[in-house]
């Protein structure tokens, strides 16, 4: 009987590593799409008004960085959430 519940919990640690594995890379879907959105629009801006290139440029950086953060806060959760 003891063998079983060792082999139980075994099984509860592993499916909680696939577990956050699938749960990050669900988590990761979004903030990939965002960043090709606005990667896409600021080449867009950039090829209709290039004088105004350096503003969007930044923005462009900014939007990346804030949609990044997303992904890394999935990250975070989901491993607090299965190994903690």
């Amino acid at each position: 009987m003891l063998e079983l519940l060792a082999q139980a919990d075994q099984s509860v640690d592993g499916l909680k590593a696939v577990g956050a594995g699938l749960g990050y890379g669900l988590a990761a879907i979004g903030p990939g799409i965002g960043i090709g959105i606005v990667v896409a629009s600021a080449i867009e801006a950039m090829a209709r008004q290039p004088e105004a290139a350096g503003t969007a440029r930044t923005t462009m950086f900014l939007g990346i960085a804030f949609t990044e953060a997303l992904a890394l806060i999935g990250f975070v959760v989901f491993i607090l959430l299965n190994f903690a």
